[in-house]
């Protein structure tokens, strides 16, 4: 039967010794990133109930004690003995990696949570995690710690019969994360996409921890053509919404598209409910295909007039907000986080029912059409004007053969073990020239601020001294809304390192530098090039024994609490205050220096506040930063 959903629809593939070892490797960083996806792995457990046709509500509720709860009216995890650990079902679920319902003949279809390593990898990264659940009358409990079971799996109560599903407590392990507080604002974002693309799921969210309790209910009954009007909101929509959804071959598709006055395109891929930061097959087949059929229809309406002229797929989706949502039976991921479908039969349906779906909808509606054309006619002009601007720019000799003397490179010529240091004035560089490692540190000082590149046009992107300067040092180009000439590839440093002064200004540089990267050199953050140095803020230097360098106050009063004897305090207002010795000892050795690696969680979040703090809208970024001016940090 295929609904069939008990102890022995849990497989057992391999132990879980290694999580509490290498636990990057199954949530991708013990940041708050991967501290948050401990709740996404069991959210995500319940989705997939949602989607076997077993659950309508999901609870998420963020207690005082720093716990997370996660509840479901699914059908339970089944509480039988299983037929070869000889333990209870969720107990093997819980302590045993690759052991869940979505391997083989298990109780689900479809699934987010492939893998099968969610609810063990919570658990073996939690301080403690209990588990109830509500099954044929009967509330059984079970608790483990740091993965550990603590006591068998007791019955604790009676319930209705109708009265089924699953709540999950834990506590994250301090000695796993590096801070053990989740992200709300990211958890609501992760939870509120879920919604989206689960129209007749409603998801509760409550947070406890603050003096207020926050709860907010998620609940969208259009589903991704509601996404994408919310994606819009506020913006000059130039078409109306195009939906389809079917299946072919055991994937269902579904796609929510329009355009908007804007030059940029927003594409969002999901399969089985996980976002595919990194798109993949489902992705290009829409592309392509998208392609296709836009370059048709321009020539049989006599836009295009050359045979050997056509839009290049870029022109064909500037302003285009889409939603591409897939579901497969056997998806192939790369990597436990699933950021990329792999996936060739995904590629192949998509392309086919987008061509089919494509043609009927705009042979229905030829105005459409016609603004959806005229969207990549005048992306066409812009970029052949920009690209003529580019060609300019980029044929000066100064442009593409140095860097006007400004860097000072590193003797290795092997990217894997190279680090370049963008650092703020020439007082720091030359202190940072004199001290670094001349065989894998390069140096690169900047004067002031650079462009802000979410406010310029691409010329004078282009035209900026400072910029020219970091294209051409990292040898691997640059790619904006009109082409693409960026090459990973050709990288010249595995790690860039921005090291400003520990003030206001050290940090708006760092922010001005960090939205040139987003926007041009996107890949040096998702593929983990980009770092910030943390230079200290404070030595102090006790009457007897050896000083001791302090990174902010709160390092500065802790001290203080815990020693009595009288020190000498220096303060760096800037890096450029340290001599030599200092500043490798602080921020360039290797062995003793703190690096904050930049990670992006939720892109849809990222663009929307880079676009708003960095762009030309004041109203919105002040309410912003009145909002959440308390709860500002540096939390990368």
């Amino acid at each position: 039967m295929a609904d069939k959903y008990d102890a022995t629809s849990i497989s057992i593939l391999e132990g879980l010794e290694a999580v509490r070892k290498r636990p990057g490797m199954y949530i991708g960083s013990v940041s708050t990133r991967g501290l948050n996806h401990l709740i996404y792995e069991i959210t995500d457990n319940s989705v997939d109930e949602h989607l076997a046709g077993h659950c309508s509500k999901i609870d998420v509720i963020l207690g005082k004690d720093g716990t997370a709860t996660i509840v479901d009216n699914g059908r339970g995890i089944p509480v039988g003995i299983h037929p070869k650990a000889g333990i209870p079902a969720v107990e093997v679920v819980f302590t045993v990696l690759h052991a869940g319902g979505k391997f083989g003949d298990g109780g689900y279809k479809i699934s987010g949570g492939l893998h099968g390593v969610g609810a063990s990898v919570v658990n073996a990264l939690s301080t403690w995690l209990e588990v109830t659940i509500k099954v044929d009358g009967i509330v059984y409990m079970q608790r483990y710690e740091r993965g550990k079971v603590m006591y068998p799996l007791k019955q604790i109560g009676t319930c209705r019969k109708s009265d089924t599903g699953t709540s999950i407590t834990f506590l994250p392990d301090p000695e796993i994360f590096e801070k053990t507080k989740f992200n709300a604002e990211l958890v609501k974002s992760r939870l509120h996409e879920t919604a989206y693309l689960n129209p007749e799921l409603t998801i509760n969210f409550e947070d406890r921890r603050g003096d207020v309790i926050e709860k907010v209910t998620f609940c969208e009954p259009d589903g991704i053509k509601a996404y994408v009007r919310d994606l819009n909101n506020g913006k000059d929509s130039v078409c109306d919404i195009v939906y389809y959804k079917r299946e072919s071959q055991g994937i269902e598709l579904e796609v929510a598209f329009q355009f908007v006055d804007e030059f940029q395109e927003n594409i969002l891929g999901f399969c089985n409910n996980i976002y595919t930061q990194e798109g993949g097959t489902h992705i290009t087949g829409f592309k392509s295909k998208f392609t296709t059929i836009i370059n048709q229809y321009a020539r049989e309406l006599g836009i295009l007039k050359d045979k050997d002229t056509n839009f290049t797929g870029l022109d064909v989706r500037n302003g285009m907000t889409a939603v591409i949502a897939v579901k497969h039976p056997e998806p192939r991921f790369e990597g436990q986080t699933k950021t990329k479908l792999d996936n060739q039969d995904a590629a192949k349906v998509v392309a086919e029912v987008s061509g089919e779906e494509l043609e009927r909808y705009f042979d229905k509606n030829l105005e459409q059409l016609k603004n959806v054309i005229a969207c990549a006619e005048k992306s066409a002009k812009i970029r052949k004007a920009e690209e003529k601007a580019k060609t300019n720019l980029l044929s000066k000799p100064k442009f593409s053969c140095d860097t006007n003397g400004k860097l000072a490179n590193c003797e290795s010529r092997n990217p894997a073990e190279c680090e370049v240091f963008i650092v703020e004035g020439d007082s720091a560089g030359g202190s940072a020239k004199t001290a670094r490692n001349r065989r894998t540190q390069a140096i690169l000082p900047i004067r002031g601020k650079i462009l802000n590149v979410e406010k310029a046009s691409i010329d004078k992107v282009l035209a900026n001294a400072e910029i020219k300067t970091m294209i051409t040092a990292f040898g691997c180009g640059f790619s904006e809304g009109y082409g693409n000439d960026f090459d990973i590839s050709k990288l010249r440093y595995d790690k860039i390192i921005i090291m400003t002064d520990a003030d206001v200004d050290g940090a708006h540089i760092a922010t001005l530098l960090l939205t040139f990267f987003y926007r041009f050199m996107p890949e040096l953050i998702h593929q983990g090039h980009v770092y910030l140095a943390t230079p200290p803020l404070y030595k102090v230097v006790p009457k007897k024994g050896e000083g001791e360098y302090l990174y902010d106050d709160k390092a500065l009063e802790k001290y203080r609490r815990t020693h009595s004897e009288a020190f000498t305090l220096q303060r760096y207002k800037g890096l450029g205050e340290m001599d030599a010795e200092q500043l490798w000892e602080t921020t360039l050795d290797p062995a003793t220096r703190v690096l904050k690696q930049v990670e992006i969680e939720d892109a849809k979040m990222a663009s929307d506040v880079t676009s708003m703090l960095m762009g030309t809208d004041v109203p919105p970024r002040r309410q912003f930063i009145h909002e959440h001016a308390n709860d500002a940090q540096l939390d990368i």
